[in-house]
């Protein structure tokens, strides 16, 4: 597993694809100044992200179906990175979601939380604010296209969003909670999964912004992986002490429960579950179903995107 390579897609012929198309070489922590350390931890980010370029670039190219010749763990990323180039084609071309409805409808249909985070990371990629004009994404899940505009926005200016901790001025009141969520997750990438380093740059944001960030924190420790047992540990504890041990473990259950529904749970991520909620896989799975269904009939909102959020928050916290 350590030693797998990601063979690039060939870039598209002509016109506007080539002109989208992205470099493997883009995935490369180093070149974007993040935070680097020995071991394991580097190679298991850099593949997830040259997954991302992966499905990326098979859009672009016409071969999406290459994506399930990846390894299992590796086609959601894939699958999200499939979805920004169909969501891309599809705003820049004004076909009303066209491609996109299509991969969700097809291909990606066991990887929608994955596809709906890529189509945010079109949207900050092309500069738009998430959501406008858009209306193939699931009615509750299109939220999650602001967790994925929240990670690409932060990749692609660290040094603002990470470093002088802004907020994009694009975004409504509503969508700066998810957006964290997605920052969050930015940071285990940009602190190289080392989990006393995110504790201390998520300490550096606002008390109002942490519960996010440690939520996103945590889906990405579980469902991306590069921290052994230990390390998971001290993550959890850095959460406690910050006060916000629930939402670490949430942000865990969403992760697993995502990895249940594509099929496929790595063993990096069951170990990361049982540390970070205390339950096995499918049982934290199940509080976010159970959580779900409390929403009632055509939950939609922004408000119930976040009420999911908080009654599997309160679902682990009354197990423990």
């Amino acid at each position: 597993m350590n030693q797998l390579r990601i063979e690039p897609i060939n870039p598209p012929a002509q016109g506007l694809r080539r002109l989208l198309s992205k470099d493997p070489a883009e995935a490369d922590l180093g070149r974007r100044r993040f935070r680097l350390r020995a071991g394991q931890a580097r190679a298991t980010l850099e593949r997830a992200e040259r997954s991302h370029i992966f499905g990326y670039n098979a859009v672009l190219s016409h071969e999406t179906g290459k994506i399930d010749d990846l390894p299992a763990e590796q086609r959601g990323f894939a699958y999200e990175g499939a979805a920004t180039a169909c969501a891309t084609l599809d705003l820049l071309t004004m076909s009303r979601g066209r491609r996109t409805h299509e991969l969700l409808a097809g291909l990606a249909v066991r990887h929608q939380h994955a596809a709906h985070l890529g189509i945010g990371r079109a949207y900050a990629r092309l500069r738009l604010r998430p959501l406008w004009g858009f209306g193939a994404c699931h009615p509750l899940l299109r939220w999650l296209a602001v967790d994925g505009f929240g990670f690409q926005r932060s990749l692609t200016h660290a040094d603002r969003m990470v470093g002088e901790r802004s907020m994009p001025d694009l975004l409504t009141r509503a969508h700066r909670a998810i957006f964290d969520q997605g920052l969050g997750r930015l940071l285990w990438f940009h602190d190289c999964a080392c989990p006393e380093d995110v504790a201390a740059r998520v300490a550096e944001f606002p008390a109002g912004r942490r519960a996010d960030l440690w939520s996103g924190v945590a889906f990405a420790a579980t469902y991306v992986g590069g921290a052994d047992p230990d390390e998971l540990c001290g993550l959890a504890a850095h959460a406690s002490a910050d006060g916000f041990r629930a939402h670490v473990s949430q942000g865990a259950a969403f992760a697993i429960a995502t990895r249940l529904q594509e099929g496929h749970v790595p063993e990096q991520a069951a170990h990361a579950v049982q540390l970070l909620t205390g339950a096995e896989p499918e049982q934290a799975a199940s509080w976010t179903d159970t959580a779900l269904i409390a929403l009632g009939h055509d939950p939609h909102t922004h408000e119930d995107f976040q009420a999911w959020h908080a009654h599997t928050r309160r679902a682990l916290t009354r197990r423990r």
